[in-house]
């Protein structure tokens, strides 16, 4: 062997090596976390952007969430073309309180609790409705945790979170939380500021895209950007 195929063997070797120890990461679970405390999926680098303002409580953000986070993934965020950025925009103090135990634990473990929550919507909404005035308000009342913690117990989420590997005494921290609250209420003024006024609102690099929300139309907006 010549030195100069030696030369280039030796090259595309340092390359391998590089790219072995510095495999690509699988962006359908590379997860960051911006300075305001909103997750993001996929590609932090991503030329396509995706945020979506959220809320819990809401009926629309679980349809949204249940028809478009499989083919999102899959046509558009693991190829890293497309990140999703989620956003708080709370309604209620169940809405706190559920946005609180989504962001419970490891910045990885969000989209799988986020999808996990609205995902149940249905099973466990209906208790908004069957409490009376009186119960009701201790959702109002008293400190955050004693509040959240009451909301907690009412609607079943302590069962909910034992599910996604979390005590009850790793639960009661994350409701407790003043300094995640303070961003989730900072996210929504700003939301809120910002003309977003219902859920679930999308924008694409920060434009707001009018009367979309459902899948079917924001695919074809995904698709005019690719």
């Amino acid at each position: 062997m010549t030195r100069i195929f030696r030369m280039a063997a030796i090259a595309i070797a340092a390359i391998l090596t590089v790219g072995a120890a510095n495999p690509h990461p699988d962006w359908t679970t590379y997860v960051t976390v911006t300075e305001s405390g909103s997750h993001v999926l996929g590609n932090p680098d991503a030329p396509v952007k995706l945020t979506e303002y959220i809320s819990y409580t809401c009926p629309h953000c679980a349809h949204f969430e249940k028809e478009s986070h499989a083919p999102l993934v899959r046509n558009y965020i693991q190829s890293g073309k497309v990140s999703l950025e989620v956003r708080h925009l709370m309604r209620d103090p169940v809405d706190t309180a559920v946005a609180l135990l989504t962001n419970c634990g490891a910045p990885g473990g969000f989209f799988g609790s986020h999808a996990f929550f609205l995902d149940s919507q249905e099973r466990w909404i209906d208790t908004m409705r069957t409490e009376n005035e009186t119960q009701v308000q201790r959702w109002y009342n008293g400190d955050l945790g004693k509040r959240m913690r009451t909301i907690a117990a009412d609607f079943g989420f302590y069962a909910m979170m034992k599910q996604r590997g979390y005590d009850q005494a790793a639960v009661n921290r994350c409701l407790s939380d003043e300094t995640t609250a303070r961003k989730l209420s900072e996210q929504t003024r700003k939301a809120k500021n910002a003309g977003i006024n219902s859920t679930p609102s999308l924008l694409l690099n920060g434009l707001l895209l009018a009367g979309t929300y459902d899948w079917p139309s924001l695919d074809l907006q995904l698709k005019a950007r690719m």
